[in-house]
């Protein structure tokens, strides 16, 4: 039987990389839905103030700050046939389901109920999410030691990821969300919503079974280490000393800054296109477009820019053109030479520099998690342990930032510019418009500047890393 380690140290089987990387269709449906329609939904449909709908979808993040490292590092201690991840991937697919069911679909309630509704179903579809992603996302070390390798798994994965929310997006602006006659636009219907969550719970539940099914031959290949000490006080000294890693740190940082920048972006993305904008029927239609171009954009280009210049470097570039290609537009329309709403070079110009932005930011994205996937040889050097579950419950955490802090800071920008409740586009004030114009940019690349710079102090490349898997070989090998 040849060594598991220098198997996996060569390519990934095709068939194993795409149900892999389709896995993660289920988490961009999640995102999306969460990213682009929550706070619209919960704010400008059943009417909930949006500061309140923001505060209460953090104080569910909160919660996340315990539950992901724990599911993070139960995984890391599962022992099974199925070895660590994948019974917890078999596991959430039925309540991932029935939560995002029940998040869109609430009775009629209180004004405090409602906020409760809210709560207590953003925490139970988070938690239940996590149960899947982080083991799954756990699984990407796992399956190659490569150095390149693995930032070609992280590409499928990103593109997979993308083109689950992207068409999910596409089909809720163009079919459940689509304007009935005389209207603009329909994410004002109530209705549409019901188609909305179905099928996103069925795209979730089919990328889930998928992924797990085709990954489940793998199960002989993956690592399994030894159990740890078996005590609780154990566990959490190993827990501490494992996120004390200086790698994992810097990555945190950096997608914290850049996660929450995306996820005010989303949340702020239908407010920004029907009142800055003014999209109309169609226009929506293009974001998915322009978005599924971004993602096989970056999927061809992230593992090549990294191949020659080093995954931190071309992470701090592509980190800081998004940054600056996203809130170009916005100052060019204040300084008043950008196209204006309505005109025939408006819409090309605008989606033409978001699509290079998406290419520029999924890219980021996909070089950060492969770096994560390094740093779990670089702790095990330092600490005697594979924790696989940790990091990428620290990064899956992170990733949720752009739903929570995202939302509530969107929340809060929304009232203080003073966007009112079921506002028609065309309807609020320029003051108004453009003070949210203002505070969104500056808000995003602050975060996407602070996050380059983060990058740039990623303490190890490919050269530390190929010397780190050497060492781990068995003599002779």
């Amino acid at each position: 039987m040849p060594d598991p380690i220098q198997t996996r140290a060569g390519r990934v089987p095709q068939a194993t990389m795409l149900a892999y990387g389709f896995g993660a269709a289920a988490y961009g449906v999640k995102d999306f839905g969460f990213s682009t329609f929550l706070l619209f939904f919960f704010n400008q449909v059943m009417g909930l103030p949006a500061a309140e709908v923001g505060l209460a979808i953090m104080c569910a993040l909160l919660l996340d700050a315990f539950i992901d490292p724990a599911i993070g590092a139960l995984s890391d201690r599962t022992r099974s046939r199925w070895g660590r991840r994948h019974p917890w991937m078999y596991a959430a697919a039925i309540p991932i389901v029935l939560g995002w069911l029940l998040l869109w679909n609430p009775p009629a309630l209180s004004h405090a109920a409602m906020l409760l509704w809210v709560f207590g179903l953003s925490v139970f579809v988070r938690a239940t999410v996590s149960a899947y992603e982080v083991p799954s996302q756990a699984l990407s070390p796992e399956l190659s030691t490569d150095y390149d390798e693995r930032t070609r798994i992280m590409a499928y994965r990103y593109l997979f990821g993308w083109a689950g929310g992207m068409a999910m997006l596409m089909v809720s602006y163009g079919v459940f969300l689509a304007p009935e006659p005389g209207q603009a636009n329909g994410l004002l219907n109530r209705q549409g919503y019901v188609g909305f969550s179905i099928c996103g719970a069925a795209a979730m539940l089919v990328a889930i079974l998928v992924s797990a099914i085709g990954t489940h031959h793998q199960i002989p290949r993956l690592q399994k280490p030894e159990p740890g000490e078996g005590s609780i006080a154990g566990h959490f000294r190993e827990l501490a000393e494992t996120v004390r890693n200086p790698a994992f740190a810097v990555l945190m940082a950096a997608g914290l800054c850049y996660y929450t920048a995306q996820g005010v972006s989303f949340a702020l993305s239908n407010y920004l296109y029907s009142h800055v904008w003014g999209f109309r029927g169609a226009d929506f239609q293009w974001l998915g477009v322009i978005l599924m171009v971004g993602a096989i954009g970056a999927f061809l280009l992230a593992p090549r820019v990294a191949r020659r210049i080093g995954k931190p470097t071309a992470a701090m570039g592509f980190m800081a053109a998004a940054g600056i290609l996203l809130t170009l537009p916005y100052w060019l329309r204040l300084a008043g030479i950008f196209p204006d709403p309505g005109s025939a070079g408006m819409l090309p110009v605008l989606l033409a520099i978001f699509t290079i932005n998406a290419v520029c930011g999924i890219s980021s994205t996909i070089l950060g998690a492969s770096m994560m996937a390094d740093v779990v040889e670089h702790s095990e050097a330092e600490t005697g342990r594979r924790s696989e579950g940790v990091f990428f419950a620290g990064a899956f955490f992170v990733q949720k930032c752009t739903t929570g802090l995202g939302i509530l800071f969107a929340g809060q920008i929304v009232a203080w510019a003073g966007i009112p409740q079921g506002a028609r586009p065309g309807s609020v004030a320029p003051a108004a418009v453009d003070q949210l114009t203002i505070t969104f940019s500056l808000l995003y690349l602050g975060l996407a500047t602070a996050a380059a710079l983060f990058y740039r102090r990623f303490p190890f490349g490919k050269a530390e890393h190929q010397a780190r898997v050497a060492a781990e070989m068995p003599a002779g090998v």
